[in-house]
């Protein structure tokens, strides 16, 4: 069963298919006028320059001219729909996730036990004299035969195994895990919060993993300014101008607090 966070991925991964599919429609429907409207003029008709059709001629071969490309714009944005629709929910582990924290050590459990089955496969290389006693010491830790052969292949270095960069990498890989997991478990200590001004509304909501500013009606320009400058931006969903709920959109809030204090 889906959370509320993979039902709203799922409901925005259909919405940029209806979308591809409309544009798709557009465009078979102007390129078929297009093509009717070419159908009437006769196959190699050149225009006639000087005689009294020239202009209404360039006139009508200029809209279908417009025709297909409008065309080729609506098919255009049907694939770009269609590509947005596939890369929903293929960014990695998203904070907005309710269930972000259990996948995350999820993740982290799979990353550490790769990185000691990269170590172990490591030891036994190096603990075996020739090829073969390689490749029966790394089928015995779960490799397949056909997976040791290829990683006891020299690389352009003439180095077997994993080399150090892998191991860099996975390590790099597993602290970053650990960072997110720390990140969302201090933010898991948090507590709504709300501050009514006269200017605006303050809020802190740890359920939709926002930063808000609210405002009666739409703010001065003077407002929006110090808001864009912070990186906030305008939700309509929310009615709010919102950044994510981190450290980071939290020292921008405060900022944002200081100068629109100051202009009471």
């Amino acid at each position: 069963m889906n959370n509320s966070y993979e039902e709203k991925q799922e409901a925005r991964r259909q919405r940029y298919l209806e979308r591809a599919e409309k544009a798709r429609q557009e465009y078979e429907a102007l390129h078929e006028e297009a093509h009717k409207m070419a159908e009437l003029i006769p196959f190699g008709q050149p225009i006639l320059v000087g005689h009294h059709s020239e202009g209404r001629d360039r006139r009508y071969r200029g809209r279908i001219h417009d025709k297909f490309g409008k065309a080729f714009a609506a098919l255009d944005k049907s694939q770009h729909y269609a590509e947005k629709a596939e890369t929903v929910g293929t960014g990695g582990i998203s904070s907005d996730d309710p269930d972000a924290l259990q996948k995350l050590r999820a993740k982290l459990t799979g990353l550490q036990r790769n990185h000691e089955h990269m170590k172990a496969a490591n030891r036994a290389i190096r603990a075996s004299k020739t090829e073969e006693e390689r490749i029966i010491a790394l089928t015995a830790i779960g490799l397949t035969e056909e997976q040791a052969r290829e990683l006891t292949k020299p690389d352009y270095m003439g180095r077997i195994g994993y080399a150090p960069f892998s191991l860099a990498n996975s390590n790099a890989n597993i602290n970053s895990v650990k960072q997110r997991i720390a990140i969302l478990e201090a933010a898991e200590q948090r507590q709504d919060k709300r501050v009514e001004t006269e200017l605006y509304t303050y809020r802190e909501d740890t359920v939709e993993n926002r930063v808000m500013f609210e405002f009666d009606g739409k703010p001065s320009l003077e407002v929006r300014n110090v808001l864009k400058r912070y990186a906030f931006k305008w939700s309509p969903r929310r009615l709010a101008w919102v950044r994510y709920l981190n450290n980071n959109g939290l020292y921008a809030a405060q900022e944002v607090r200081k100068q629109l204090d100051a202009m009471k």
